[in-house]
């Protein structure tokens, strides 16, 4: 059996070493944590059971295609619940709008707030769901080595529907004018790594998926799926070796030869760096074996970082839902001061996951489990001084919104933000969600999958195709362990 290492055990990593052993590689993942999961870790504090990163379950079919390609089932490994409200967004004290499990009571709340805009959501959601159809069936599951991978009649004949050169903000406001809507139809682009006005069309597949398919959840919280992918890598034999820092990787006549592990050499057959694609270049290979240069780097449009705040309460909240976004304050200035002209937010929108409303397993009897979060450029100058200080915009602000005075009661608390990113996941200017998807950064445009002067170096996540999120991050390691499969398999 030939030996593959995998570095970094995020989504990527986990399901590119299942896909390999289930080629019948022996695997080994090697994490610099003490867990798996990536930014999809978790820790347990004064009886809370907080994820530390991702908290929105969307693409529900991803995950499904995944565990089925195996045979398996997702109840096999937790349990999904539909939510319902998927989500809340606030835009001022006693105003929000509840998103609804049903689409059909969303097409109603639409159309109370503008009239015609109810009809006007049907018809945006059919076209989302042609881009979502084709860009699932026919662009993401692709390695983007070359433009000709996307030349076929079903991507051809799309191409007009996919409004790949339109621009979010102006194809939104072709159906929307009400500033509520428009922010509701926008919000998944501050995530996305630009502005409206710069993000392609394209993207109104993410709200396909999650004003259409619904926002999900795994109970026990976010970690349960990275629990899940890691029994069944473990069914597969693959095998962790966790606290274990990769210091080094060594290249001969064109070839992975070993990697430094913890001060180790250990010989590989080939590589998977599920890492932070900047840090294996730029840190672990030789100057002469890199992709690209730290001139490129600095030249990439990034996705946000964030500020987090984790935080057990000792009392139950009312007012709010499993999932609330607050945006209260002006959209497109908090975007420029990510974006644009990066610095910490002067009005932050911020969004408030509260699982405990859901999941009574995630915080002790009568008490509330709280993760806040601002989007911030990432890059930015981080101290504590700065994140006490943002920490009490939101907690004011979740006051004037809500009714919600929590700081008398608050039983713990953690914050993280640029600093910690970069030295927990070496994360490149402190990222928290990998490459911005702009037009400029797509497909073939986005740092290239394979490594292009070693022959068995591989790269997956999201700093390569298909890109940022935890749907596509699958997407990534099953792509890459076919491509690495081929190449080996080629040259024996």
């Amino acid at each position: 059996m030939k030996k593959i290492a995998v570095i970094g055990s995020g989504f990527a990593g986990l399901t590119s070493a299942i896909e390999l052993a289930n080629l019948g590689y022996d695997v080994t993942v090697f994490e610099k944590n003490s867990q798996a999961g990536g930014r999809a870790r978790k820790f347990d504090a004064e009886g809370f059971i907080f994820d530390m990163g991702p908290s929105w379950y969307w693409m529900p079919d991803v995950f499904e295609k995944f565990f089925h390609r195996h045979g398996k089932k997702i109840e096999d490994y937790y349990q999904l619940v539909k939510l319902d409200p998927g989500f809340s967004v606030v835009y001022g004290k006693n105003d929000a709008i509840e998103v609804p499990s049903s689409f059909d009571k969303l097409v109603d709340i639409f159309e109370g707030i503008e009239s015609g805009s109810g009809s006007k959501l049907k018809k945006f959601m059919s076209k989302a769901e042609t881009k979502y159809k084709i860009g699932m069936d026919s662009l993401v599951y692709k390695p983007s080595h070359s433009i000709f991978e996307f030349v076929n009649g079903k991507v051809l004949k799309g191409l007009f529907q996919l409004n790949v050169f339109t621009n979010f903000r102006s194809y939104v406001k072709k159906y929307f004018t009400n500033p509520k809507l428009t922010k509701l139809m926008e919000f998944p682009i501050l995530f996305l790594g630009a502005t409206p006005q710069n993000t392609p069309a394209l993207y109104s597949l993410m709200n396909y998926s999650g004003l259409y398919q619904g926002t999900y959840y795994p109970m026990g919280g976010f970690h349960e799926i990275i629990l899940g992918l890691s029994k069944l890598a473990n069914e597969k034999g693959v095998k962790f070796k966790f606290s274990s820092n990769v210091e080094k990787i060594s290249i001969t006549s064109e070839k992975v030869n070993d990697i430094t592990v913890n001060g180790k050499k250990i010989n590989f057959d080939g590589v998977v760096a599920a890492a932070d694609y900047n840090h294996v270049e730029q840190v672990l290979l030789e100057p002469k074996f890199r992709n690209y240069s730290n001139e490129y780097w600095d030249n990439r449009e990034m996705a946000p970082s964030s500020l987090l705040f984790y935080v057990g309460l000792n009392k139950k909240l009312g007012n709010v839902k499993h999932h609330n976004l607050f945006f209260d304050e002006d959209f497109d200035e908090h975007a420029k001061e990510i974006y644009d002209d990066p610095q910490w937010p002067k009005k932050p929108l911020f969004y408030l996951s509260c699982p405990s409303i859901t999941d009574p397993s995630v915080a002790p009897e009568g008490k509330e489990n709280l993760m806040f979060l601002i989007p911030l450029a990432p890059g930015l100058k981080d101290t504590e001084d700065m994140r006490e200080t943002y920490f009490k915009i939101i907690l004011d602000r979740l006051h004037q919104l809500t009714g919600n005075k929590i700081e008398k009661d608050i039983i713990f608390k953690k914050s993280y933000c640029v600093n910690d990113f970069k030295s927990d996941y070496n994360a490149f200017k402190g990222n928290a969600y990998g490459l911005a998807n702009t037009l400029r950064q797509t497909a073939v445009l986005k740092p290239a999958m394979r490594n292009k002067k070693v022959k068995n170096l591989y790269y997956t996540g999201q700093l390569t195709v298909p890109g940022p999120g935890v749907p596509p991050s699958i997407i990534s390691g099953q792509i890459v362990a076919n491509e690495i499969h081929k190449q080996l398999k080629k040259a024996s």
